[in-house]
């Protein structure tokens, strides 16, 4: 049976199908998850690098707490290859299953770790290893997870389900935001640096036993044939040259995503020099920003004959728009006009990613479909996005220049743009 035969099958409803409300909550609430993590750690960088790395210089412990941010992307390629070659070989369940607990036990890494004070490098190292599974883990979450919401259900509503993964992001970076803006304005800078600021990580975890219930409940879209080759091994023989490009396309995104989104908190605090209460409103804005757009874009996917034309003008537009955009956040800095620049840029990306991630699934066949999604967007933002947040606060603190964010995006924009250009695609219906 060819790929092509698989996938139509794989979207034909059997008796059993689990409905669009739970299958979308299912395979969106493990990436919700750690998305609402990493948000967390991003608002409270400032307070987690006082805490865990004390230097001398200010931007020496903001530094050294976005690289313990940044270093657990450098296990998500690992994360990728291992959990996405798993979720070929034995399901997109079974991956999924084990992708959650990993978070879990990441999670709560990070709740209970000492301080620096309490343990020296002991409490640094407890955070780092909290960091580096929550990594390996959404390496594969992502691949397995969209790869269900693709394969389940009609292929007229393909857009939609699979909005939802990057949908669910704008409601944890919501949600992160919220509590951090809330865990500021009620409790004292003591309280919060003594222990107000492990709340919001072990309230995340509140919702982990629900997604393990739903996610054990789901139907299996995809098992492979006792005899199947490697899908590592095939992916990299035959599809080597789209994994690249598709590394290369998802890196506008990714960096945008984790700039604009995650460190713009930071960057209102330490460079437009706003009070942290305020800037957190930022997290809340793009947050609904990602909801709304990932939803709008999703639908247009649908509807689009072809969907590259909408990944094209998102990238152009962006290319055109973010100089400007962060030259008048220095110019004229004020929380409304950070706020609606924000969320322009936000809108902008997020209209191409759901048809961007479309484009990629639908030119791997469902026999490494997951593996290949899983390399392509781990690598890509280890690679691009993971250190992001660490190059343009190196970039700042060495050159002054506040405008550092925008031109690291400019680059990226352009990169993308290329390997966009370059992808055929392949429509399955």
């Amino acid at each position: 049976m060819n790929d092509v035969t698989l996938d139509a099958a794989a979207a034909v409803p059997t008796p059993a199908r689990q409905s669009q409300f739970r299958l979308i909550a299912a395979c969106s609430i493990g990436n919700a998850l750690e998305m609402y993590d990493f948000t967390v750690y991003s608002f409270f960088a400032i307070l987690i690098g006082r805490l865990f790395f004390p230097s001398d210089s200010p931007y020496g412990s903001l530094l050294l707490a976005v690289a313990t941010f940044g270093i657990g992307f450098v296990m998500r390629p690992l994360g990728g290859l291992v959990i996405g070659s798993y979720a070929d070989r034995r399901g997109r369940k079974a991956a999924m299953t084990l992708t959650i607990a990993l978070m879990v036990v990441g999670t709560l890494c990070i709740a209970f770790a000492p301080t620096y004070t309490q343990a020296g490098v002991a409490g640094s190292l407890v955070l780092l290893a909290g960091r580096l599974l929550q990594g390996f883990s959404l390496g594969g979450e992502i691949g397995a997870s969209t790869s269900m919401l693709m394969e389940s259900g009609p292929a007229t509503q393909r857009g939609f389900r699979v909005s939802w993964q990057l949908g669910s992001q704008g409601i944890s970076a919501l949600l992160g935001a919220l509590t951090g803006a809330l865990l500021y304005a009620t409790l004292t800078p003591a309280a919060l640096e003594n222990w107000g600021w492990r709340l919001p990580f072990l309230g995340g975890l509140l919702i982990a036993p629900v997604g393990l219930y739903i996610r054990s409940k789901l139907d299996e879209t995809h098992e492979a044939e006792p005899d199947a080759p490697s899908p590592l091994g095939t992916l990299m023989r035959e599809h080597g040259s789209k994994v690249v490009k598709g590394i290369l396309a998802v890196t506008a995104g990714t960096v945008g995503m984790y700039l604009v989104v995650f460190f713009m908190p930071t960057y209102m605090i330490r460079v437009l020099k706003m009070p942290p209460s305020l800037s957190l409103l930022s997290g809340c804005a793009t947050g609904i920003t990602m909801l709304i757009a990932s939803l709008v874009s999703g639908r247009l996917a649908d509807r689009l004959t072809r969907r590259k034309p909408l990944v094209m003008a998102a990238l152009v537009f962006n290319l055109l728009a973010v100089v400007p955009a962060f030259w008048l956040m220095t110019r004229f800095p004020s929380v409304p006009l950070v706020l609606l620049l924000s969320v322009i840029l936000t809108a902008a990306s997020n209209l191409g990613s759901t048809p961007m991630l479309l484009v990629l699934m639908e030119m791997l066949p469902i026999s490494v479909r997951a593996s290949g999604l899983s390399v392509i967007y781990s690598v890509g933002v280890t690679v691009f996005g993971g250190s992001s947040q660490f190059i343009v606060t190196w970039l700042i603190a060495k050159t002054g220049n506040p405008l550092a964010p925008a031109l690291y995006m400019l680059a990226c924009g352009f990169v993308t743009l290329l390997a966009v250009w370059s992808i055929r695609e392949r429509r399955i219906s």
